[in-house]
């Protein structure tokens, strides 16, 4: 593989990291990892859709006119969540009712259009199906690492909710159910952020 393609997979996963590094898609980041399961869910569904649409509208881009990009970009991301909303609806229909509104909401997600403007919109397919899968990569790690933390630590279990639930420290361990509820999504990210950018500033990452 070309090391620009492992640059535009790297670039998403760590440079621009939507959560860790450019602070994007905050409404599902806090609104849905209380469990792994979903973090991990939406996660998947928004790189199942950056990928598609970023390759879609980076083959189309010298078709589009520009004075109506940004509608066909959404036209085209809405078709893609349209279908991920069918898929999870007929396969997992639990995971479906848990992600609730935010799978549509997907459309306008800043992190899904905004690499349509940035980057399909002007590149290549091949480093835009790259750069897709690295954003997605980025975003799902972001959203499985805080859900992770928050089950863990406001629940005790992992993977709660599936057929896998385990206890992670015991059924003797006292939970902080606050980390569960919406106001411990803030503290659980606010650390996580805190952390991600003393790692960063080690690696020296800019």
């Amino acid at each position: 593989m070309s090391n620009i393609y492992l640059q535009d997979i790297s670039r998403g996963i760590i440079k621009e990291n939507p959560v860790f590094r450019l602070v994007l898609g905050m409404c599902p980041t806090l609104a849905i990892t209380a469990l792994f399961r979903n973090g991990l869910g939406m996660g998947l569904s928004a790189a199942a859709v950056l990928i598609c649409s970023n390759v879609v509208i980076s083959s189309l881009r010298r078709f589009i006119p520009d004075r109506v990009r940004i509608p066909c970009y959404i036209v085209v991301i809405a078709t893609f969540v349209t279908i991920i909303d069918m898929i999870l609806k007929a396969f997992q229909p639990a995971l479906y009712e848990a992600l609730g509104v935010f799978i549509p909401l997907i459309v306008v997600n800043c992190i899904i259009l905004g690499r349509a403007e940035a980057f399909a919109g002007k590149k290549p397919v091949l480093r835009s199906l790259f750069d897709g899968i690295g954003i997605g990569i980025g975003f799902t790690l972001s959203l499985v690492i805080l859900s992770a933390v928050r089950e863990i630590i406001g629940s005790g279990t992992i993977l709660q909710e599936t057929p896998y639930v385990a206890h992670v420290f015991g059924t003797a361990f006292e939970p902080m159910a606050v980390i569960a509820q919406p106001a411990g999504a803030f503290i659980v990210l606010g650390l996580l952020l805190a952390l991600a950018n003393v790692i960063f500033k080690r690696l020296n990452v800019n």
